[in-house]
Protein backbone atom coordinates (compact mmCIF):
# COMPACT_ATOMS: atom_id res chain seq x y z
CA UNK A 1 0.00 0.00 0.00
CA UNK A 2 1.51 3.82 -1.59
CA UNK A 3 1.24 6.02 1.28
CA UNK A 4 0.72 9.89 -0.12
CA UNK A 5 2.55 11.96 2.73
CA UNK A 6 1.62 15.47 0.77
CA UNK A 7 -1.86 14.09 0.85
CA UNK A 8 -2.45 13.66 4.55
CA UNK A 9 -0.80 10.28 4.50
CA UNK A 10 -4.16 9.39 2.24
CA UNK A 11 -3.34 5.80 0.73
CA UNK A 12 -3.04 5.13 -2.57
CA UNK A 13 -4.86 1.87 -3.94
CA UNK A 14 -2.23 0.09 -6.05
CA UNK A 15 -2.38 -1.14 -9.73
CA UNK A 16 -2.79 -4.75 -10.64
CA UNK A 17 0.85 -6.11 -11.30
CA UNK A 18 -0.77 -7.64 -14.75
CA UNK A 19 -3.33 -6.68 -17.45
CA UNK A 20 -7.08 -7.41 -16.31
CA UNK A 21 -7.17 -9.96 -18.91
CA UNK A 22 -3.87 -11.90 -18.26
CA UNK A 23 -5.32 -14.43 -15.84
CA UNK A 24 -8.16 -15.68 -17.71
CA UNK A 25 -9.79 -17.68 -17.81
CA UNK A 26 -9.23 -18.89 -14.64
CA UNK A 27 -10.07 -14.92 -13.58
CA UNK A 28 -11.66 -12.91 -15.63
CA UNK A 29 -11.63 -9.69 -16.79
CA UNK A 30 -15.05 -8.67 -15.29
CA UNK A 31 -14.19 -10.59 -12.39
CA UNK A 32 -10.93 -8.76 -11.82
CA UNK A 33 -12.47 -4.99 -12.88
CA UNK A 34 -14.78 -5.53 -10.20
CA UNK A 35 -12.93 -6.91 -7.78
CA UNK A 36 -10.17 -4.47 -7.57
CA UNK A 37 -11.60 -1.72 -9.47
CA UNK A 38 -14.81 -1.56 -7.33
CA UNK A 39 -14.32 -3.61 -3.85
CA UNK A 40 -10.39 -3.19 -3.33
CA UNK A 41 -10.73 0.40 -4.51
CA UNK A 42 -13.94 0.89 -2.03
CA UNK A 43 -11.89 -0.08 0.61
CA UNK A 44 -8.88 1.97 0.26
CA UNK A 45 -11.39 4.95 -0.06
CA UNK A 46 -13.18 4.04 2.62
CA UNK A 47 -10.64 3.53 5.23
CA UNK A 48 -9.22 7.49 3.44
CA UNK A 49 -12.34 8.84 4.90
CA UNK A 50 -12.35 6.98 8.08
CA UNK A 51 -8.94 7.57 9.48
CA UNK A 52 -9.59 11.60 9.34
CA UNK A 53 -9.01 13.34 12.23
CA UNK A 54 -8.22 9.83 13.83
CA UNK A 55 -4.97 8.43 15.94
CA UNK A 56 -5.27 6.28 12.57
CA UNK A 57 -4.46 9.27 10.01
CA UNK A 58 -0.82 9.03 9.97
CA UNK A 59 -0.25 5.27 11.19
CA UNK A 60 1.01 2.76 8.62
CA UNK A 61 -1.74 0.15 6.82
CA UNK A 62 -0.60 -2.73 9.12
CA UNK A 63 -0.42 -0.64 12.72
CA UNK A 64 -3.62 0.20 11.89
CA UNK A 65 -4.62 -3.45 11.09
CA UNK A 66 -3.15 -4.57 14.15
CA UNK A 67 -4.65 -1.95 16.75
CA UNK A 68 -7.77 -0.57 15.26
CA UNK A 69 -11.09 -2.42 15.39
CA UNK A 70 -14.43 -2.12 13.92
CA UNK A 71 -15.14 -0.26 10.43
CA UNK A 72 -11.71 1.21 10.75
CA UNK A 73 -10.10 -2.01 11.23
CA UNK A 74 -12.52 -3.95 8.20
CA UNK A 75 -11.23 -1.68 5.75
CA UNK A 76 -7.85 -1.15 6.66
CA UNK A 77 -7.49 -5.11 6.74
CA UNK A 78 -9.17 -5.53 3.39
CA UNK A 79 -7.13 -3.43 1.80
CA UNK A 80 -4.18 -5.30 2.84
CA UNK A 81 -5.28 -8.53 2.68
CA UNK A 82 -6.51 -7.95 -1.77
CA UNK A 83 -3.29 -6.16 -2.29
CA UNK A 84 -1.56 -9.56 -0.90
CA UNK A 85 -4.26 -11.32 -2.70
CA UNK A 86 -3.41 -9.69 -6.00
CA UNK A 87 0.57 -9.63 -5.72
CA UNK A 88 0.63 -13.84 -5.34
CA UNK A 89 -1.39 -14.30 -8.90
CA UNK A 90 0.28 -13.94 -12.04
CA UNK A 91 0.14 -14.94 -15.81
CA UNK A 92 3.13 -17.12 -15.74
CA UNK A 93 3.20 -18.38 -12.64
CA UNK A 94 5.47 -21.06 -11.01
CA UNK A 95 3.42 -23.98 -10.36
CA UNK A 96 5.01 -25.51 -7.24
CA UNK A 97 6.90 -24.44 -4.21
CA UNK A 98 10.54 -24.85 -3.97
CA UNK A 99 13.02 -24.68 -1.64
CA UNK A 100 12.41 -24.13 2.06
CA UNK A 101 9.65 -23.21 1.52
CA UNK A 102 8.66 -26.86 0.19
CA UNK A 103 10.91 -28.10 2.81
CA UNK A 104 8.21 -26.65 5.59
CA UNK A 105 5.30 -27.42 4.01
CA UNK A 106 6.28 -31.40 4.15
CA UNK A 107 7.13 -31.03 7.25
CA UNK A 108 3.40 -29.33 8.39
CA UNK A 109 1.77 -31.23 5.89
CA UNK A 110 3.78 -34.08 4.91
CA UNK A 111 3.10 -33.22 0.91
CA UNK A 112 2.46 -30.34 -1.58
CA UNK A 113 -0.59 -32.22 -2.03
CA UNK A 114 -1.79 -32.85 1.03
CA UNK A 115 -1.18 -29.39 1.94
CA UNK A 116 -3.74 -28.39 -0.92
CA UNK A 117 -6.48 -30.67 0.07
CA UNK A 118 -6.06 -28.88 3.11
CA UNK A 119 -6.50 -25.47 1.99
CA UNK A 120 -9.50 -26.39 -0.12
CA UNK A 121 -10.65 -27.79 2.66
CA UNK A 122 -10.67 -24.91 4.84
CA UNK A 123 -11.34 -22.27 2.13
CA UNK A 124 -13.93 -24.21 0.42
CA UNK A 125 -15.60 -24.61 4.37
CA UNK A 126 -15.64 -21.17 5.54
CA UNK A 127 -19.01 -20.44 6.61
CA UNK A 128 -19.99 -16.83 4.80
CA UNK A 129 -17.50 -14.29 3.45
CA UNK A 130 -13.41 -14.53 4.37
CA UNK A 131 -10.03 -15.77 3.71
CA UNK A 132 -8.08 -19.01 3.60
CA UNK A 133 -4.45 -17.82 4.57
CA UNK A 134 -1.53 -20.50 4.85
CA UNK A 135 0.63 -18.23 7.35
CA UNK A 136 3.85 -19.02 9.50
CA UNK A 137 4.54 -19.45 12.99
CA UNK A 138 7.57 -17.23 13.79
CA UNK A 139 9.05 -20.93 14.37
CA UNK A 140 8.59 -21.14 10.74
CA UNK A 141 6.26 -24.18 11.29
CA UNK A 142 2.85 -23.71 8.82
CA UNK A 143 -0.57 -23.45 9.23
CA UNK A 144 -3.62 -22.89 7.55
CA UNK A 145 -5.98 -20.39 9.00
CA UNK A 146 -9.36 -19.87 7.94
CA UNK A 147 -10.75 -16.02 9.12
CA UNK A 148 -14.49 -14.73 8.34
CA UNK A 149 -14.79 -11.19 6.60
CA UNK A 150 -11.58 -9.27 7.18
CA UNK A 151 -9.42 -11.43 9.24
CA UNK A 152 -5.79 -11.57 8.88
CA UNK A 153 -3.51 -13.81 10.97
CA UNK A 154 -0.69 -11.07 11.67
CA UNK A 155 -3.66 -10.42 14.39
CA UNK A 156 -2.61 -13.85 15.86
CA UNK A 157 0.93 -13.17 15.69
CA UNK A 158 1.35 -15.18 12.32
CA UNK A 159 2.85 -13.78 9.29
CA UNK A 160 0.81 -14.63 6.10
CA UNK A 161 2.20 -16.20 3.21
CA UNK A 162 -0.58 -17.22 0.85
CA UNK A 163 -4.76 -15.94 0.54
CA UNK A 164 -7.58 -16.94 -0.75
CA UNK A 165 -10.37 -15.18 -0.74
CA UNK A 166 -13.55 -16.04 -0.89
CA UNK A 167 -16.03 -13.47 -0.71
CA UNK A 168 -18.28 -13.65 -3.18
CA UNK A 169 -17.02 -10.89 -5.02
CA UNK A 170 -13.80 -12.85 -6.05
CA UNK A 171 -15.44 -15.67 -8.07
CA UNK A 172 -19.18 -15.08 -8.45
CA UNK A 173 -18.93 -13.64 -11.77
CA UNK A 174 -16.91 -16.57 -13.07
CA UNK A 175 -18.42 -18.93 -10.87
CA UNK A 176 -21.15 -18.41 -9.78
CA UNK A 177 -22.07 -20.42 -6.31
CA UNK A 178 -19.17 -23.34 -6.79
CA UNK A 179 -16.80 -21.99 -4.57
CA UNK A 180 -14.44 -25.28 -4.81
CA UNK A 181 -14.44 -24.87 -8.65
CA UNK A 182 -13.33 -21.52 -8.66
CA UNK A 183 -10.59 -22.66 -5.61
CA UNK A 184 -9.36 -25.34 -7.28
CA UNK A 185 -8.79 -22.66 -10.67
CA UNK A 186 -7.08 -20.32 -8.79
CA UNK A 187 -4.06 -22.46 -8.07
CA UNK A 188 -3.17 -22.12 -11.35
CA UNK A 189 -2.49 -18.73 -10.67
CA UNK A 190 -0.47 -18.90 -7.72
CA UNK A 191 2.75 -17.80 -8.26
CA UNK A 192 5.15 -20.02 -6.04
CA UNK A 193 8.17 -17.79 -6.07
CA UNK A 194 6.28 -15.16 -4.99
CA UNK A 195 5.42 -17.23 -2.17
CA UNK A 196 8.27 -18.71 -1.17
CA UNK A 197 10.12 -14.81 -1.10
CA UNK A 198 7.53 -14.27 1.74
CA UNK A 199 8.70 -17.20 3.55
CA UNK A 200 12.52 -16.77 2.70
CA UNK A 201 11.57 -13.06 4.66
CA UNK A 202 10.09 -14.33 7.87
Amino acid sequence: MQTDTAASSRFVPKELPYAYDALAPQLSEETLHYHHDKHYVGYVNKLNELIVDTPYADQPLEDIIMSADGAIYNNAAQAWNHEFYFDQLSPKPQSEPQGALLEAINRSFGSFDRFKTQMNTAAAGLFGSGWAWLAAKPSGELVIVAESNAGNPMRSGLKPLLAIDVWEHAYYVDYRNRRPDAIKALWERIDWKTVGERYDRK
